[in-house]
């Protein structure tokens, strides 16, 4: 017996590119569109209303922004994929859909082309993302990377001796009182001081106190 065409909630506020998706999507056996929406606040009634399998909503609509229904028809029917269809190549509502959690990212532009796979994907529970976002992610990515790669390699400059010395300027110790501390002499302290704020880049005790709570030397 075959399986059931996946049910599909269609929501775009122009009607002419609603019937040119639906065409596109019903041209397959195992599609349908089962309910259509023209704003964001009747897509949420209609995810509501209709036993669905898959929501694809457009970015910009009115009342609610695709964008604001998908998170509200996530946080009714969570686990339910959604793809957003989109005339924009934006970052930012590509970064925003992946926050929500969709599970593709459709240019209107592209639909003909990639929307009937970016279906099939989502209910398989994969992503399916338009080439400039999966780019947008790997840069995102590469920086990320190389954010922790500074953030290590800072953290690996100071030597277990000027550790301490960073963990007593922080809590308010005097050079007089490191050096009693550490039997070390008080010039040896200023030694350090200097090398450590030339090693980190800083100016004064707040910004070294600021380093001392990140790497976990004092509580904050």
């Amino acid at each position: 017996m075959p399986e059931s065409p996946t049910r599909i909630l269609l929501a775009d506020n122009h009607e002419l590119v609603r019937r040119g998706l639906r065409l596109i999507l019903e041209a397959e056996d195992d599609l349908r569109v089962v309910a259509e929406a023209d704003d964001g606040a009747e897509a949420v009634a209609q995810a509501a209303d209709h036993d669905i399998d898959l929501a694809i909503l457009d970015v910009a609509m009115p009342k609610l922004t695709g964008l604001q229904a998908a998170r509200e028809i996530t946080r009714r029917t969570p686990g339910l994929p959604i793809i957003m269809l989109s005339m924009y190549d934006s970052e930012q509502y590509f970064f925003e859909a992946l926050r929500i959690g969709a599970a593709g990212y459709v240019l209107k532009s592209g639909a003909d082309r990639d929307l009937v796979e970016a279906c099939r994907a989502a209910v398989r529970g994969e992503p399916s993302y338009f080439p400039a976002g999966v780019a947008a992610l790997v840069r995102a990515h590469l920086e990320l990377e190389r954010s922790m790669h500074r953030r290590a390699t800072a953290d690996d400059l100071l030597t277990p001796r000027e550790l301490e010395v960073v963990k007593l300027v922080a809590e308010g110790s005097t050079s007089r009182e490191i050096a009693a501390a550490l039997a070390i002499s008080a010039k040896t302290v200023e030694r350090h001081r200097a090398n450590i704020m030339e090693k980190l880049g800083m100016r004064d005790r707040v910004q070294l106190t600021r380093y001392a709570i990140r790497r976990g030397l004092i509580e904050p």
